[in-house]
């Protein structure tokens, strides 16, 4: 091979290749001309012996009231109606063509009492619980191979009164893993909007294989002392949207993932084409944005735009480490404001425990084409840590216009920390690490350089923005 070639080749697999989201920027755009007109036939939780008492167990009503409205699913669907009140229940499964309304001052309520929640197998890609080996709680609201499901109403409200869930977690003492508020599983066609979401066990929503999820103006809100709570999870899922949204949760606001190392792999289901925006973020003590570090099925194609994150650990996260295999891959993030963050931006390769010692230390994950442009914030403590994996660096990672206010507890001298990671950077502020300088040592003007193994090399498109 010619020593022209060679170089060619180099060159390209430096070029940062743009606008390869695969439509994820319009997922939004396409879902909101979704119709959430009435259901042809409704009725109410009430009709079948619920009480709003807030003491009274309605698990049964709602077992029963969707088993009812099973039969309109070939007549244009049914709509169950939740009215003011306090409704304590256990959890209890939806079905498809269904609309599940909570009228203003409607509040679902989740039972303490764990014999009142079912108990399922783990998942498949994942092997086993996040919490602990074995089974799980089934979540609060779920649904299976479903499709067309609406959850929304007038702001009402589904609160999962997590703190005996939390307690039970930081002491040690569960039997099964936490439930989640809501969980979607190999369904598609699902709305949740206007409501409202307290406590949440473990996840407020998860969405795991399944296609087509809208989320659109909710509030979800959990202690920012609970442990290990999350907010929404597509999980090997594709075709999402999230929007217009408040959540503030203990650990994650928003995480992306697909499976976990050997179970992840073998599952092959990856979550792609999603689409984050207008959203208002707060994580405690983990990130308002996170890519895995359970993504051995793959992350990619995901677009996230226009964010306000603040009082969070870290504001966007990308995390693995060796075993996970899978990728992380063509990532989008535009138009974010920061304020009060502990460390701006982290891309952290050794991040995350293993389901079991099954997993394969060989399989490498891969990061790249990571794109982060128009950040500011205020009140840094670290703006970036960056820090890849020895035998699969992280490439193609790209900085422009991010401006990063520290706070008097920062150190200029390290603003940034970077390891096995390679991209470029433009107008970042402050100035990022090596790996990622923009430079001009006399190959031309314009243009940024990155060295690796010796050779230097231009790489190329950094204007596009």
């Amino acid at each position: 091979m010619s020593g022209a070639l060679i170089l060619v080749l180099a060159l390209t697999s430096l070029i940062p290749v743009y606008a390869k989201t695969h439509g994820a920027g319009r997922i939004c755009g396409e879902h909101g001309g979704r119709s959430l007109s009435t259901r042809p036939h409704s009725v109410s939780i009430a009709e079948f012996g619920a009480v709003g008492d807030g003491k009274t167990l309605n698990t049964l009503a709602f077992q029963n009231a969707i088993f009812y409205l099973m039969s309109f699913a070939d007549k244009g669907g049914a709509q169950l109606y939740v009215p003011p009140g306090k409704w304590l229940t256990g959890s209890f499964s939806l079905t498809s063509h269904l609309t599940l309304f909570l009228e203003n001052g409607a509040v679902i309520v989740a039972s303490q009492d764990p014999s009142h929640w079912g108990v399922v197998e783990p998942l498949p890609s994942y092997g086993r619980g996040i919490d602990l080996p074995g089974k799980r709680y089934k979540s609060l609201i779920s649904g299976h191979m479903l499709h067309d499901v609406i959850i929304t109403g007038d702001n009402g409200t589904i609160d999962g009164q997590g703190l005996v869930w939390w307690d039970r977690f930081t002491s040690h003492s569960l039997k099964y893993n936490r439930p989640h508020l809501v969980e979607f599983i190999s369904s598609q066609d699902i709305t949740i909007s206007n409501v409202t979401f307290l406590n949440a066990p473990c996840y407020t929503v998860h969405a795991i294989y399944s296609s087509h999820v809208y989320i659109h103006k909710i509030l979800a809100h959990s202690s920012p002392g609970s442990p290990y709570t999350i907010g929404i999870v597509p999980d090997s899922s594709d075709n999402v949207c999230i929007q217009n949204s408040t959540i503030n949760m203990g650990y994650d606001a928003i995480s992306l993932k697909s499976g976990w190392d050997e179970y992840g792999i073998s599952y092959s289901r990856p979550t792609e084409n999603v689409h984050i925006r207008n959203v208002n973020l707060q994580a405690a003590s983990g990130s308002s944005i996170s890519f895995g570090s359970e993504m051995s099925g793959g992350i990619s194609h995901v677009v996230v735009d226009n964010a306000f994150i603040h009082n969070s650990l870290t504001g966007i996260a990308f995390r693995t480490t060796k075993g996970r295999g899978g990728y992380i891959k063509e990532i989008d993030v535009s138009n974010i404001e920061m304020s009060r963050i502990g460390t701006a931006i982290v891309a952290n390769g050794s991040f995350g425990s293993h389901p079991d010692d099954k997993f394969d230390a060989n399989a490498l994950p891969i990061v790249s084409g990571i794109r982060l442009s128009n950040v500011s914030g205020i009140d840094i403590g670290v703006a970036g840590e960056l820090f890849g994996i020895k035998e699969s660096p992280f490439r193609s990672v790209a900085l422009y216009n991010v401006s990063l206010s520290m706070n008097s507890g920062s150190s200029g001298d390290v603003s940034w920390s970077c390891s096995y990671v390679y991209g470029s950077s433009k107008l970042v502020t402050p100035e990022p690490c090596p790996e990622l300088v923009r430079v001009d040592n006399g190959y031309g003007q314009g243009r940024t350089y990155v060295t690796t193994n010796g050779v230097t090399c231009p790489l190329l498109n950094l204007d596009f923005l």
